[in-house]
């Protein structure tokens, strides 16, 4: 692999990336590349792959460290082309984790691709073709939510259908300060920012619990 491609990982500051993951990362990149000529996983203003490892892999793979180890599940609502579930998956086999990655998506042909590089990489998930807000009960340890639904949709979803999560993590665009704000009139959560390695006006949340206010 490239000096270049591999170095340009190393932001993933706390993952300790090896080269065996980068060359899945770049993998990844090349079906997305593929798919995308027949399907809409990223936007066609993203396709050079430069773009694509900064602003979807390397920006998926940093949630790692907020990431609950200790859970057998972790759950990607909405993972669309399988960002940060697939990159999850991917650094969870590299780091020897038999945790599973859930990755709920009701697009038939979005699945068909994630379950065409699930194969290919021989990584741990689990495809779910349906729609995450009709399922009740669920349990699982992290939830993580990229570029699916607003921020208070996903928190009225998870205290709804959720029986048992560990936290949740967002990621939150140059907006997300004032979404956050917006979001704590009605909700109580504890809470921790880290800012984003890919972008200076983003930020990733994790939230440990919700409680909703009453009106």
């Amino acid at each position: 692999m490239d000096n270049v491609i591999y170095n340009s990982y190393s932001k993933i500051f706390k993952l300790n990336v090896s080269r065996e993951t980068c060359n899945e990362f770049e993998s990844l990149i090349s079906m997305i590349q593929q798919k995308n000529k027949e399907i809409n996983l990223i936007s066609k203003k993203i396709e050079k792959k430069q773009e694509i490892r900064e602003r979807h892999i390397i920006d998926s793979a940093q949630i790692v460290d907020f990431v609950d180890l200790n859970c057998n599940t972790t759950s990607d609502l909405g993972t669309g082309g399988g960002m940060p579930g697939l990159i999850v998956a991917i650094v969870m086999k590299n780091l020897k984790k038999k945790m599973k990655i859930n990755l709920f998506e009701k697009s038939y042909h979005k699945c068909v691709f994630l379950k065409e590089v699930s194969k290919k990489l021989k990584l741990n998930t689990e495809i779910i073709q349906k729609d995450i807000f009709q399922i009740k009960n669920i349990e699982t340890g992290t939830v993580m939510s990229r570029a699916f639904k607003p921020m208070p949709i996903i928190l009225n979803l998870v205290n709804e259908n959720f029986q048992k999560y560990k936290n949740l993590i967002f990621f939150m665009g140059k907006s997300g300060k004032k979404i956050l704000n917006e979001t704590l009139k009605e909700w109580d959560l504890d809470y921790e920012e880290k800012k984003s390695i890919t972008n200076e006006e983003s930020f990733i949340l994790n939230i440990k619990k919700i409680k909703k206010k009453i009106s």
